[in-house]
């Protein structure tokens, strides 16, 4: 007696050929929405506009630029805790940014290694 499999299940080399063509498109849309998304900039604001991040796809932070407000030398924890949330908003914005627009490629699948 033969088993039949479901459709979409076995199938020999054309389906496998098939697979692996679709899996090289997939391979070719990530490089290039990567680039893409390692060329982009972000500008995150911190403390009421007091600090502004400015931040690239890759989260290398491209300039941090400050309110004169801010700069209080009685006052440095103030200007500390504003530093420290705006870069982490920024990195946040990055990573939150680039699994949203890797996953609309993958269809959501999770992928070692990847975002």
């Amino acid at each position: 007696m033969k088993a039949r499999l479901p459709q979409g299940y076995g199938g020999g080399p054309q389906n496998m050929n098939a697979m692996i063509r679709q899996a090289q498109k997939m391979q070719e849309q990530m490089a290039e929405l990567q680039a893409d998304l390692d060329g982009r900039e972000y500008e995150i604001q911190a403390g009421g506009g007091a600090v502004t991040v400015r931040i690239n796809g890759k989260s290398e932070i491209l300039s941090i630029d400050l309110e004169p407000e801010i700069v209080d030398p009685e006052d440095l924890e103030t200007l500390s805790d504003t530093l420290v949330a705006a870069l982490n908003e920024a990195i946040r914005k990055v990573s939150d940014t680039n699994s949203a627009e890797m996953s609309k490629v993958t269809g959501g699948m999770s992928l070692p290694g990847m975002f």
